[in-house]
């Protein structure tokens, strides 16, 4: 399975994700999507699962839940828009997490592109920075990885062109 991971579009897609994420199987956006248009856009395009974050309305609250956890090729995925990182988990989630830590865990919220893996609980950690024009980052960024059984595998960064 061929993942596009995406998150804090904040009303912005570039055309350019479209090119990037051609070859995936599903979208996942980590929160923020900021519009409805975003949403219609990335599905019309490929399977779309994805998490409200903090600026989405009440339209988009109602369509994606606030946390999502779910299987896919027998890897445990946890995603949600405020999260945290290994070492300083949000407390929206830390006791869940603590108590049953998915094999994969991804959130969006902070701007900041990371890849962690916790070894404490086991899991691996995504933020894949965000994709739109709001907030404070310099450069765009998006993720693609392959989940293959239970291994995630070829995980690519990709920098879109900076923000301004």
């Amino acid at each position: 399975m061929k993942i596009g991971l995406i998150s804090d579009t904040h009303s912005y897609l570039d055309d350019a994700v479209f090119e990037y994420f051609k070859d995936c199987d599903e979208i996942w956006h980590a929160g923020d999507f900021g519009s409805l248009e975003v949403i219609e856009r990335l599905q019309a395009f490929k399977p779309l699962k994805g998490v409200f974050g903090n600026i989405d309305a009440k339209d988009i609250r109602m369509i994606y839940p606030e946390n999502l956890r779910f299987q896919c090729e027998g890897v445990d995925v946890w995603m949600t828009h405020i999260g945290g990182y290994p070492g300083k988990y949000s407390p929206l989630v830390r006791e869940e997490i603590r108590k049953n830590p998915p094999k994969l865990f991804i959130c969006g919220h902070s701007h900041i592109l990371k890849v962690q893996f916790d070894q404490k609980l086991g899991l691996l950690h995504l933020n894949p920075g965000a994709a739109g024009k709001q907030g404070w980052h310099k450069q765009r960024t998006l993720m693609r990885f392959e989940i293959n059984q239970d291994r995630i595998e070829n995980l690519e960064v990709i920098e879109l062109n900076p923000r301004w």
